[in-house]
C-alpha cells in the first residue's frame, strides 16, 4: 500500500508540468519540470491546502487543486523559456553573454556620449528643424568629427555614406570624404602572435626576409615586406591583434543606432538606415576575412585574362601561405598615383584612359570590378603602365543589372526623359505606392536641365539624379550603389591624375566603341549562335504545344486551371493561424461561461463544498486560463 502511496504522491507531484509542458508544447527537461512542479503543488497548496482537511471537502476540490497546480506549474514553464530559452546556451556561456552586453553597453554610452557632445543629440531624438547651408556645414563638421573619434568602424561608416550622393547632401559628402584610416602600427610581439597563429610556425621559419617594420599601417591590417626561400619579394597583410572583436562591437552598436533613429526620426525611415546599417556590416565582415580578398582577387585576374586584357597589371596571390587573418600577395614595384606629382599631360590622359576604360570593362563585361579605386590603391608603374592593390571591396553585378545599368547609360546619354523613366525603375527598388507622372515629369526637368541643347553633362549631374532617387524614395540596390561609388571615386582619381579630364566624354566614346564591337559581323553572328542555341529547345517544343492549344480551342474544351494554396508552406501558414484563432476563442468561451456559472445561484450541492455550479465554474476558469497561456506562448513563435 506504500508503494502505490509514494506512486500516487509522485504522479500529484509531477502530473501537472508534465501536463502543462504537454499544452504548452515546451520542450522543457527533466529540471525545468522537477522546478514547475514544485511550484505547481505550493501553490496550489498554499491557495487550498487549507480546505482539503474535510474529507468530503477535500473529494470535492481535489480536482480544483490539480488544476491550479496546472495553472501554476504552465505559468512557471512559460516564464522559464522567456527567460531561459530551451536549447539556448549554458549558464557558463551565458555569464559571457552578460559580459558581453555589459561591454556593448559601455562602448553603446560611450558613443552617444560622444555624438552628444558634437551636438548631434537632437538627431538621435528627431528634436530637430530643417535649416539652411549653413547649418548642414557645420552639422557635417561636427559628425565628422564624431566619427573620427569613434574608431575604425564608424571611420569606414562615414567613408562609406561619403560616396551616397544618393543619401546625404553635398557638405555631408565633402567633409566626410575627409575621414583617414592611418593608425599606429601594431606591436612586433602581437603582430607576431597572429603570423605564428595563422601560418603555424614562425615568420622567420617561413620567409627568408620578413620586415619587422611595416610599409603601411591601418585600422584593420598592416603590410610588412618579406621574401620567400625561392627569392621571391612578397607583402605580407597582417589583420590588426582584437580588431575582429572590437568591430562586431562597434556594428551592433551601429545597427542599434540604425534600428533607433529609423523608429524616432522621418530622416532615418527615408534613408533607410537599417538597410544602410545591414549592407555596411556585411561589407566590413567581408573586409575582415583577407580569404574573401583573395577570391576577389583571383575573380577579377580571371574575367580579365578571359577577355585578354592586360592594360593594368594586378598582384600575384600566393594561396598557400594565406588564411582568414593573413594574406600574402607578389610586391609590385611602383610608385601610388597619390604621390605622382607633375605628370606628363600626354603621359596622364593616356593612364586616365586606361583606368577608365578598365573598370567600365569590369562593370560592363565581367560583372566584378574593384569598387575602391582612390589613388591609394592604384601604383603607376616605371613604364607608366598602372597596377590595382587592395581588393577587400569589390562588386559584383548579374547579367540582369549589368543590362539595366546599360539601359541607364544609354537613356542618359539620349537625353530621353521617358527612357530615363524606365531604366530608373529598373535599376531601384520601387516602393509600393510611386506618383509616375509626377516622377517622369521631374525627369524632364533633369533632362532639360543636364541633357538638352547647350547643356554640358559634368558629374554633379549624377549629383541632381541621385536627389531626385532620394526625393522619390526610390531605393538604389547596395549593387547599383557600388557602382556608382567606384564611378564617384574612380572620377576623383582621374581628375587628379589628367587635370581636365573629362570622364563624361570619355565613357561616351567607350559607348560609341562598345556598341561598334557590338555591330562588327563576327559579334553579330556569335550574340546570334548564342541566342538561337538558348531557343532551340523552346522552338522544338513549340508546335506541338501550339497543336493541343488549337486543338483544345476547337473542341472549346480550353480552360485555365488556377490551384489556390498549392505550396504547402502556404497551407501550413494558414492551418497554424486557424488554430490559434480557434484556441483564442475557446479560451474566451471557457472563461465567460465559467463566470456566469459562478454567478448562477441554486444548482445541486456537493458534500462540503461549493455547489456545483460554482465547482464547473471554477474548473472552466483554469480550462481558460490554461488555453490563453498557450495562445500567449504561441505569439511568441512565428507562424510556421
Amino acid at each position: 500500500m506504500w508503494l502505490i502511496g509514494v506512486g500516487g504522491g509522485i504522479v500529484v507531484l509531477v502530473l501537472p508540468a508534465l501536463l502543462g509542458r504537454r499544452l504548452l508544447g515546451v520542450n522543457a527537461g527533466v529540471l525545468r519540470v522537477a522546478v514547475a512542479s514544485v511550484v505547481g503543488i505550493s501553490v496550489s497548496g498554499a491557495t487550498l491546502g487549507g480546505q482539503m482537511q474535510d474529507p468530503a471537502r477535500r473529494a470535492a476540490l481535489f480536482p480544483l487543486m490539480l488544476g491550479t497546480g496546472l495553472l501554476s506549474a504552465m505559468v512557471c514553464l512559460v516564464v522559464l523559456e522567456l527567460v531561459l530559452p530551451a536549447g539556448g546556451p549554458g549558464l557558463l556561456s551565458r555569464a559571457r553573454a552578460v559580459r558581453a552586453r555589459l561591454a556593448r553597453a559601455r562602448r553603446y554610452s560611450e558613443i552617444v556620449s560622444l555624438l552628444g557632445r558634437h551636438g548631434l543629440g537632437p538627431y538621435l531624438t528627431g528634436r530637430t528643424r530643417s535649416g539652411g547651408g549653413l547649418r548642414h556645414e557645420r552639422l557635417a563638421r561636427e559628425l565628422h568629427g564624431a566619427l573620427q573619434a569613434g574608431g575604425t568602424t564608424f571611420v569606414k561608416l562615414g567613408q562609406v555614406l561619403s560616396t551616397r550622393r544618393d543619401l546625404l547632401p553635398e557638405p555631408y559628402v565633402t567633409e566626410l570624404s575627409r575621414l583617414q584610416d592611418r593608425v599606429p602600427p601594431a606591436p612586433w610581439p602581437q603582430v607576431e602572435a597572429v603570423l605564428l597563429e595563422s601560418l603555424g610556425a614562425p615568420p622567420t621559419e617561413v620567409f627568408a626576409r620578413f620586415e619587422r617594420e611595416p610599409l603601411a599601417a591601418a585600422s584593420i591590417a598592416q603590410v610588412h615586406a618579406a621574401e620567400l626561400h625561392d627569392g621571391s619579394r612578397v607583402v605580407v597583410k597582417v589583420q590588426r591583434p582584437g580588431i575582429r572583436e572590437a568591430v562586431e562591437c562597434d556594428l551592433d552598436i551601429v545597427a542599434r543606432l540604425a534600428r533607433t533613429l529609423r523608429r524616432r526620426t522621418e530622416w532615418g525611415r527615408g534613408l533607410g538606415l537599417t538597410e544602410l546599417a545591414d549592407g555596411f556590416a556585411e561589407a566590413l565582415r567581408e573586409e575582415l576575412d583577407f580569404r574573401a580578398e583573395a577570391r576577389n582577387l583571383t575573380a577579377v585576374r580571371r574575367a580579365a585574362e578571359a577577355r585578354r586584357d592586360h592594360s593594368v597589371t594586378l598582384p600575384a596571390l600566393y594561396e598557400e601561405l594565406s588564411t582568414e587573418r593573413v594574406l600574402v600577395l607578389g610586391r609590385i614595384d611602383g610608385v601610388p598615383l597619390g604621390q605622382v606629382r607633375d605628370t606628363d599631360p600626354g603621359q596622364g590622359g593616356k593612364l586616365a584612359h586606361t583606368l577608365l576604360t578598365a573598370f567600365l570593362d569590369q562593370i560592363v563585361y565581367d560583372g566584378v570590378f574593384h569598387a575602391d579605386p582612390h589613388p591609394g590603391n592604384i601604383l603607376v608603374l616605371p613604364d607608366g603602365s598602372p597596377a590595382l592593390l587592395d581588393f577587400g571591396s569589390v562588386g559584383r553585378l548579374d547579367a540582369g543589372l549589368r543590362a539595366a545599368m546599360a539601359g541607364l547609360f544609354v537613356a542618359v546619354d539620349r537625353g530621353d526623359p521617358a527612357a530615363l523613366h524606365d531604366a530608373l525603375l529598373e535599376v531601384t527598388d520601387r516602393p509600393e505606392e510611386v506618383d509616375e507622372q509626377r516622377l517622369q515629369r521631374a525627369l524632364g526637368q533633369f533632362s532639360g536641365r543636364h541633357l538638352g541643347r547647350g547643356a554640358t553633362p559634368d558629374v554633379r549631374m549624377f549629383t541632381d539624379l541621385f536627389r531626385l532617387v532620394a526625393d522619390f524614395r526610390l531605393a538604389v540596390p547596395p549593387e547599383i550603389a557600388a557602382v556608382f561609388r567606384a564611378l564617384a571615386t574612380l572620377e576623383g582619381t582621374l581628375c587628379r591624375t589628367a587635370e581636365g579630364f573629362d570622364i563624361l566624354a570619355a565613357s561616351r566614346e567607350y559607348a560609341a566603341a562598345r556598341f561598334a564591337r557590338q555591330l562588327e559581323p563576327a559579334t553579330l553572328r556569335d550574340t546570334a549562335r548564342d541566342e538561337l542555341l538558348a531557343l532551340m529547345p523552346v522552338l522544338r517544343r513549340l508546335p506541338r504545344r501550339l497543336n493541343r492549344i488549337g486543338g483544345a480551342l476547337e473542341e472549346g474544351r480550353l480552360g485555365v486551371n488556377v490551384r489556390l494554396l498549392a505550396d504547402a508552406r502556404d497551407r501550413r501558414v494558414i492551418g497554424d493561424l486557424l488554430s490559434r484563432v480557434m484556441l483564442a476563442m475557446f479560451g474566451i468561451f471557457f472563461g465567460v461561461l465559467g463566470v456566469q456559472l459562478l454567478g448562477m445561484d441554486g444548482g445541486p450541492a456537493t458534500a462540503g463544498g461549493p455547489g456545483l455550479y460554482a465547482l464547473i465554474g471554477y474548473h472552466l476558469l483554469v480550462l481558460s486560463a490554461a488555453v490563453v497561456l498557450r495562445t500567449v506562448h504561441l505569439l511568441g513563435r512565428p507562424l510556421s
